[in-house]
């Protein structure tokens, strides 16, 4: 017969295991769902450093409100309230690079701009480093730059940086962040704030899980704030309200 080898999960008759542990008597009750997922990718238990961070930034990415992927969801579920995966499923295909998916893209724009380079001892080091990115970029797009709402300060940035910090864990790739943060107007021409969703692709980077991945990790942070969008959808529904203040405020022109 055919192997297919796995570390993560097996099933026999009588029992389940996973991560080499059994599943009942080793994880459930004493395993939190972040760090079950920390886990998964990897395949090491985090420390409790590990996981403080790694949690906040799935709280810091989980919901932001009425974004694209919450409109999606909550229409999606409005056309087929029959299938809450379809709704599920309509709001995360929305995360891509302008929503969620500049956690990956900034974890990605920082590890290639590390590579092969002497980590800085100090600020004044770092900041000359992420000159030398900002001038070597090949668009003046930055991921992690800006944001549509917070055009001052992200309220997120701060705190995970912080959390971070505290915990030992404010690696090269953040360091690099918030060093883009202080310089980039010199190289851009503008102030712009370091957005959540870098600095979460930033923190996650640090903690080792690979940057191809980040993006599934927003996934799985926005995938809770869905389900809250679409179990208040039912208790409180403005799915049919969007539908129709677009449908009859639509203008034909002429092509």
């Amino acid at each position: 017969m055919p192997a297919f080898p796995t570390s993560l999960g097996t099933s026999t008759a009588d029992e389940i295991r996973l991560l080499g542990q059994d599943l009942t008597a080793d994880l459930m009750g004493k395993v939190g769902f972040g760090e079950l997922a920390f886990w998964l990718v990897a395949l090491r238990r985090p420390t409790p450093s590990e996981t403080r961070v790694f949690e906040a930034v799935l709280v810091a990415l989980a919901d932001h409100g009425f974004t694209p992927t919450a409109i999606a969801a909550r229409l999606t579920y409005l056309s087929a309230p029959d299938s809450l995966q379809g709704a599920l499923a309509a709001g995360l295909l929305g995360g891509g690079s302008r929503f969620l998916g500049v956690t990956e893209d900034c974890g990605t724009f920082l590890h290639e701009a590390l590579e092969g380079r002497e980590l800085p001892a100090d600020e004044a080091g770092w900041d000359a480093v992420a000159l030398d990115v900002l001038r070597g970029a090949k668009t003046k797009y930055i991921p992690g730059l800006g944001h549509p709402v917070h055009k001052v300060q992200d309220p997120r940035t701060p705190v995970l940086i912080g959390i971070a910090r505290e915990e030992g864990l404010e690696g090269p790739h953040l360091r690099l962040f918030e060093a883009i943060g202080r310089v980039h107007e010199q190289v851009l021409g503008r102030k712009l704030p370091l957005n959540g969703a870098g600095v979460c692709g930033a923190a996650l980077a640090d903690l080792g899980l690979p940057v191809e991945l980040l993006r599934g990790f927003a996934l799985l942070a926005r995938a809770a704030g869905l389900l809250g969008q679409l179990a208040e959808e039912r208790r409180r529904p403005i799915g049919m309200d969007a539908y129709l203040t677009v449908d009859r405020n639509a203008v034909y022109v002429e092509p």
